[in-house]
């Protein structure tokens, strides 16, 4: 039902990486980060921290845990906006709050400075609709 997750989120000059870390470890406990430096144009290192989960087992663990975590008014979002955050080619699109998550609470945001997930749903033939369908069946509260 799911081809594979990715996400990724930037570690800014005035963050802890190690709190960023943290903070990704609790919506994805199987992390294994891929670690770029990069430069904003002030010569400030950014950090990007990104991976692409493909293992089954961890791909239905994320689900579960979204499921069972999210809150009811980030269902009712997520309800609204289902259609909008997903691409013709079935990738669904969702930020997480970097501060809520490491405080141990799973909640949207639409702010840029997230951890940036992105869902691919597997769907045949691909299409927005069909994977909208798959969507349905995945999300326990759709």
């Amino acid at each position: 039902m799911i081809h594979n997750i990715s996400y990724r989120t930037f570690v800014y000059g005035t963050e802890d990486e190690e709190k960023v870390t943290d903070a990704i470890s609790y919506i994805f406990p199987n992390l294994l980060p891929e670690k770029t430096i990069t430069e904003d144009h002030f010569g400030n290192d950014i950090i990007i921290l990104s991976e692409k989960i493909t293992k089954k087992r961890h791909n239905r663990d994320f689900i579960k845990f979204f499921n069972e975590n999210l809150s009811n008014s980030d269902k009712e979002i997520i309800k609204n906006e289902l259609s909008r955050r997903m691409d013709e080619k079935g990738n669904f699109f969702l930020r997480f709050d970097k501060q809520e998550a490491y405080n141990r609470n799973l909640k949207l945001t639409y702010s840029g400075n997230a951890i940036h997930a992105r869902i691919k749903i597997a769907s045949y033939p691909v299409s927005k609709e069909n994977a909208l369908k798959v969507a349905y069946k995945l999300f326990d509260f759709l």
